[in-house]
C-alpha cells in the first residue's frame, strides 16, 4: 500500500528572530514569527505525513495555544509525527519540499538541510528533496514579508 500527502505552510518573516529552515539556522537579518521556532518547511512536511493518514494536521497535534510548544525546536515535532506514522506500521519512501522565498538564497544550505531532515526522519538522503525557488518578486513572497513551503511525502506499507 502506498498513500501521498502534502503540506503547506507560510509564516511572517520579522525582525529579532533567528530564521530556522529543515532544522537549520541560515543566516539571515529576519527570521520567521511563530509560537514554535517557526520552521515553516518542518511545519509543511508534518503536514504532509500527517496528511498522507488522514490523521489531521500540525496545529491539532501541536497546538499553538499550549505553552508546552512555545519556542519548541520543530525537529522535536517532526520526531513525534514520525514516530506516530512509523507506530502505525508505515514507512517514509520519500518526500519533497520546496521553500518559496526572494531572500536569503538557501542553495548554500541545501545539503545541511536534507541531512537535518533525512536524520530526524531515519531514512537515507537521497530519499530527502529541498529545493528553493523565488516568487518572481510577486506576492507576499516576492516583498519579502514571509516565506511559505510546500511539501509532498509518499508512504508505504
Amino acid at each position: 500500500m502506498i498513500r501521498i500527502g502534502q503540506g503547506f505552510d507560510v509564516h511572517k518573516l520579522v525582525e529579532g528572530r533567528d530564521l530556522w529552515i529543515c532544522g537549520i539556522k541560515v543566516p539571515h537579518s529576519l527570521g520567521l514569527l511563530g509560537h514554535s521556532d517557526a520552521d515553516v518547511a518542518i511545519h509543511a512536511l508534518c503536514d504532509a505525513l500527517l496528511g498522507a493518514l488522514a490523521l489531521g494536521d500540525i496545529g491539532k497535534l501541536f497546538p499553538d495555544t499550549d505553552p508546552a510548544y512555545k519556542g519548541i525546536d520543530s525537529k522535536i515535532l517532526l520526531s513525534h509525527v514520525v514516530s506516530l506514522i512509523c507506530g502505525k506500521g508505515w514507512q517514509i519512501a520519500n518526500v519533497d519540499l520546496t521553500i518559496m522565498a526572494e531572500r536569503p538564497k538557501f542553495r548554500p544550505h541545501i545539503d545541511k538541510m536534507r541531512n537535518s531532515l533525512a536524520d530526524v526522519m531515519k531514512i537515507p538522503v537521497d530519499c530527502v528533496s529541498v529545493k528553493a525557488t523565488t516568487t518572481e518578486r510577486l506576492g507576499f513572497t516576492g516583498r519579502e514579508e514571509g516565506i511559505a513551503a510546500l511539501a509532498v511525502a509518499l508512504l508505504t506499507r
